[in-house]
This record gives C-alpha cells, sequence and structure tokens, in this order.
C-alpha cells in the first residue's frame, strides 16, 4: 500500500480594497483583479472582495471603522484565514487590524514577495527575496505573534534588562547585514564571469517575457 501525504489545504482569503482621491472605480477594479490572480498564484482560495470609497485611508485601520468591523464578522461566518490588503499598510495598522480581525493580514507587498520567495531558484535570487522580506519585517517586528528562529545571540549574548522585540530585532538586523555581505560576495563573483565572457567574446542571447508565459 502506497501512502501519500494529505493535501495541503489552501487558505481562504478576502481581499480588500480602498477607491480613494485619484483613483476611479474602474482602476480599483482593475487592480483588485490583479490583486485575485496574484493571491491564487500565491495558493490561496479567494472567498470574497469587499471594497470602500473614502477620500483616504484611515491612520487605525485603513478602511473605516465601522467597516472593519463587520468585515471581522465576515471573515468568521465565511472561515476566512488570510486577509490581504490591495496597498501596502503601515505596521500601526497591521497591528490594529490583526487585533481587530484575529487573522493574518498581509498587504500587497508581503504577497508579491511571498510569490517571488516561492519562484526564487537561483542563490542571488533567495538572497535577494529573503533581505527584502527582512527588510520590510524590521519596523513590523511589534505585531508579530510568533518570534523568528533562535540563529544566532545565546547566552552571554544579550545585555541586561533586553526585551524579546529587542532581540528579535538585533537578530534581523544581523542577518540583513549578512545577506547584504553574501549578495556582495556573488556580485563579484558574477561581475568576474562576465569579464571572462567579455574576454573571450561568448555571444550572450536572453529571454524575456512574464513569469509562465512560456519561456
Amino acid at each position: 500500500m502506497i501512502e501519500t501525504k494529505p493535501k495541503r489545504q489552501a487558505e481562504r482569503a478576502l481581499l480588500i480594497g480602498l477607491e480613494q482621491n485619484g483613483v476611479s472605480k474602474w482602476d480599483l477594479r482593475d487592480s483588485m483583479e490583479e490583486l485575485r490572480e496574484l493571491a491564487s498564484s500565491a495558493g490561496a482560495e479567494v472567498v470574497d472582495t469587499v471594497t470602500q470609497k473614502l477620500p483616504k485611508p484611515t491612520a487605525p485601520f485603513y478602511i473605516g471603522k465601522g467597516k472593519a468591523e463587520a468585515i471581522r464578522d465576515s471573515v468568521q461566518s465565511q472561515r476566512v484565514t488570510s486577509v490581504i490588503f490591495n496597498d501596502e499598510l503601515s505596521p500601526a495598522q497591521g497591528r490594529n487590524l490583526e487585533n481587530l480581525f484575529s487573522r493574518k493580514v498581509l498587504d500587497r507587498t508581503q504577497l508579491i514577495l511571498d510569490i517571488f520567495a516561492q519562484r526564487a531558484r537561483s542563490r542571488e535570487g533567495r538572497l535577494q527575496i529573503e533581505l527584502a522580506q527582512l527588510q520590510y519585517l524590521l519596523p513590523r517586528l511589534t505585531r508579530m505573534w510568533h518570534h523568528l528562529s533562535r540563529q544566532t545571540g545565546g547566552i552571554g549574548t544579550r545585555g541586561p534588562g533586553e526585551t524579546q522585540l529587542e532581540v528579535d530585532r538585533r537578530r534581523v538586523q544581523e542577518r540583513i547585514a549578512r545577506l547584504e555581505r553574501e549578495l556582495e560576495g556573488v556580485r563579484k563573483v558574477r561581475s568576474v564571469q562576465r569579464q571572462g565572457r567579455k574576454r573571450h567574446q561568448w555571444p550572450v542571447a536572453a529571454v524575456v517575457g512574464y513569469t509562465n508565459a512560456g519561456k
């Protein structure tokens, strides 16, 4: 008998967009459709889409408080596991929304970085994506529910009275510095290889196109 691993259940996502000043409803419609495709590419099942018209995003929740409270009830009834916003959220907005929804909250930038991380194949590509993710994460650590894996630090490395948040920030900063050094090393190797190709006058070709375009 051959055992098969159970198929991972797709995340159930609710998409949220804002029709603000300078954005027409047609532009928002196209942008939300693109967000739906991005979410599907990341492996999510989009169960609903919510939009609101406001002059500009609100400081606490990005959307209006009343709309946010209505969405809180909706995510429970529709068994939503992730709420994805069609814009970049501030650290405070993300924290407030996660506290209100009791669900994972993502913005468009996080979603795109996640897709890149899934598809990065080269060592340089993986380093670049991890660096971008950590740079995005650093100012948002206060709303993260789970601490990073302990890769550095430990006994004798933290100062007296250092909070867990400070420890996490230090780890992220150390990892960012290490990734930047590794990327610089990769770029130097690439430069040497490029100069070698030029000396030998080898022909160079490139294939350009969107992901999954059949290149």
